[in-house]
């Protein structure tokens, strides 16, 4: 009885080394989605009133495991009955990522915003601002869907060969730490400038040293979205072009020479410019109909 026990916790120990060892390789190819992840969400939590930034983002986060939930039964049901399906949902989701990335850059270099120019929700008349958060979480929630598929299916591509219990286990923990961690990361980011705020206000002397961490906070904000937000659109294009290169034969037998990372963000800029084009020629026909 009691070796039977024992091998029973046996069992369950190699389980654990195994789902250990591959959500730590589905979590680094992930890795790249997963910073686009929290620019676009650590973008979307900000221009709030500062006592509705954490609501805001709580409902997000609650979207987010909403669609995790929705998402991980089908993916493991595709990858038992339909895996072939795995590589085309992974590819069309390449595609979408390579787009978003390539109208970020078009949008830097041809629709750059005036300083100033949007105007702060905070400015907005107070009665609207219920309607705002509505259309700004769904629109956050709807982002992160997209991107919690290609997360959710990058990860099984990495377990794709081995037992079904390895693939629900270790995908469910690289779902569940992408929303914990995304979103316990972005909750930080966006009360920054509060935290330093109170740090200014923490005692009446003028220039001391939690005076200058505080104005350091609050200067920091702007600078950090800013520069999650050029380092997701690298990682959208690389991680696109990631896709392409490893799961299409014809692309990764193109220019062997190339270092991979090189390779990558140019096949998912090529891509995403052909279907930004595309998408622009699709909108130009239905306004003219």
């Amino acid at each position: 009885m009691s070796s039977g026990f024992f091998a029973v916790l046996d069992d369950i120990s190699a389980l654990m080394d195994d789902v250990a060892s591959m959500s730590k390789i589905a979590t680094k190819k992930t890795a790249g989605i997963l910073g686009d992840d929290l620019a676009v969400n650590a973008e979307k939590a900000t221009g709030f009133l500062s006592s509705r930034e954490i609501p805001v983002l709580w409902a997000i986060t609650k979207g987010s495991f909403l669609n995790k939930l929705i998402i991980l039964p089908i993916a493991f049901l595709l990858s038992a009955y339909l895996p072939v399906a795995i590589t085309v949902i992974l590819i069309l989701g390449g595609v979408y990522l390579a787009y978003e990335g390539a109208e970020k850059v078009y949008e830097f270099f041809f629709h750059r915003k005036e300083e100033g120019s949007p105007k702060d929700p905070i400015d907005i008349p107070e009665e609207d601002l219920p309607e705002l958060e509505k259309k700004k979480i769904k629109q956050a929630i709807v982002t992160d869907f997209i991107l919690s598929i290609e997360i959710v299916i990058i990860a099984l591509s990495t377990v794709v060969n081995e037992t079904l219990t390895i693939q629900i286990v270790t995908v469910s923990v690289v779902a569940l730490l992408a929303t914990v961690g995304v979103y316990g990361i972005v909750a930080l980011i966006v009360r920054m400038d509060d935290y330093g705020y109170r740090l200014i206000n923490l005692n009446g002397e003028d220039d001391s040293f939690s005076d200058k961490v505080g104005k350091a906070l609050v200067q920091a904000l702007p600078i950090i979205i800013k520069t999650l937000s050029v380092v997701g659109t690298l990682a959208l294009l690389l991680v696109s072009g990631g896709i392409f290169n490893h799961n299409i034969e014809f692309f990764h037998h193109l220019f062997p020479g190339l270092p991979t990372l090189l390779k990558d963000f140019i096949l998912g800029l090529v891509v995403g410019v052909v279907a930004l084009i595309l998408m622009k020629l699709v909108k130009m026909m239905f306004k003219r109909r």
